[in-house]
């Protein structure tokens, strides 16, 4: 078996630890350029992707032991959170790409805070689209090893001696 729960278990975990991480810097960054001045729509909507992902992000930690229980709904907000990452890079690309970076809201943070806020938002991004996959190869992985086994039936090649035969050898005949 090339993938299995005691492989799957800890890239799991390890893909789970950096994407919560990545969240929980953006949030921070994110935070300090909102406490920084004025601020447009786009990093109020980082603000709160970050924040909604720090929380539900706590029960992917848990669902690699316990797959049949949590493995849909982390599944779900995987595949929910996924595009609302891949939205806020698009936002950050646009800000900090497109125009003068310094410029950019909030005005007079250094481009290096911007651009590391952006990096980080691909990385929450790219960490949760890996651990969408991850979450489905350990699901399958785990039913896998845990079917129960396939019931065996015998092949009738023909040399058996049908079924009302009987057993033995034939009783001596009575004269």
């Amino acid at each position: 078996m090339i993938f299995s729960t005691a492989i799957a278990r800890p890239v799991q975990l390890a893909t789970r630890t950096l994407q919560w991480s990545s969240a929980v810097i953006v949030m921070g960054l994110t935070s300090f350029f909102i406490s920084r001045g004025p601020h447009g729509q786009h990093l109020l909507y980082q603000e709160v992707i970050s924040v909604l992902s720090v929380v539900f992000f706590i029960p992917a930690f848990i669902s690699p032991f316990l797959p049949t229980a949590l493995s849909k709904f982390v599944l779900l907000i995987d595949v929910i959170f996924s595009y609302l990452w891949l939205t806020a890079f698009i936002f950050a690309a646009q800000d900090y790409n497109q125009h003068s970076c310094y410029l950019s809201s909030p005005p007079g943070v250094t481009c290096g805070r911007k651009k590391a806020n952006e990096s980080f938002i691909f990385l929450a991004f790219i960490f949760t689209f890996f651990g969408m996959f991850l979450q489905v190869a350990a699901l399958w992985a785990y039913r896998k090893g845990n079917a129960p086994a396939p019931v065996v039936q015998e092949k009738d090649d023909g040399t058996r001696a049908p079924l009302d035969a009987p057993v033995g050898p034939a009783p001596a005949a009575v004269v």
